[in-house]
């Protein structure tokens, strides 16, 4: 039984609009992810505690019963928004390995690009994903599961970089928490406007990250790859 919603537009305050479903007909395969955009958009200006399925269910303009169809509670709805955000990564990484699967170094730029785009796009999201939020993990196999692909996606393409050079030897999954924490780093920087404008003028969010890498890197990567 499909219920009605329709598409607002929200003026995010930061020159950027986000849709939220509301009332318009569509069937229960949309309700879920309208239920999910309704809890980041809450999330995003309210914290978990102005979080719950009531107010999501209000938010997404379904009946206050709605959400039980997907959500046992209010944590199971954190979970699921998360492990949507950890899926849309692993997708993204997974694509640049296959594409420069001969590239190593190439599949370290890309991915890293790859989840600065998920950052910048999308940040409220993004910071949800990877805030930490999520309690009682191991209640949630599905982010469990989809987390730790991605770490081990991550030690991947780091061991291929260090195979042929272009990363320091060493524990393949410490080294990977480097590579994660300097490129978090810098999304967590941008989102938080602490980079000064006169390095914002100068020089692109893609030109950063490759000058950041090549901090680590035994091998220019080369500004070819901006």
């Amino acid at each position: 039984m499909p219920y009605n919603l329709y598409n607002v537009k929200i003026d995010s305050g930061d020159g950027c609009t986000k849709k939220i479903m509301t009332r318009e007909t569509y069937h229960h395969g949309d309700l879920k992810n309208a239920l999910i955009d309704a809890g980041i958009d809450i999330l995003s200006k309210e914290g978990a505690s102005g979080l719950s399925l009531r107010s999501v269910a209000k938010r997404a303009g379904v009946s206050h019963a709605a959400p039980y169809a997907h959500f046992s509670d209010k944590q199971a709805l954190i979970a699921a928004i998360s492990t949507e955000g950890y899926r849309r990564v692993y997708e993204k990484i997974e694509e640049v390995v296959r594409e420069y699967q001969h590239d190593p170094l190439r599949q370290l730029v890309e991915a890293g690009w790859a989840y600065l785009q998920f950052a910048l796009t999308d940040p409220d999201h993004f910071k949800i994903t990877f805030s930490g939020v999520v309690e009682k993990e191991k209640d949630y196999p599905a982010f469990v599961e989809v987390s730790r692909k991605n770490f081990e996606l991550v030690v991947k393409i780091v061991e291929a970089c260090q195979a042929v050079g272009a990363l320091n030897p060493g524990p393949s999954n410490l080294v990977a928490v480097g590579v994660w924490s300097l490129v978090h780093g810098l999304a967590s920087l941008l989102l938080e406007g602490q980079i000064s404008h006169a390095v914002l003028e100068t020089w692109t969010v893609r030109e950063m990250l490759v000058h950041s890498l090549n901090q680590i890197t035994r091998v220019e990567t080369g500004l070819d790859l901006v």
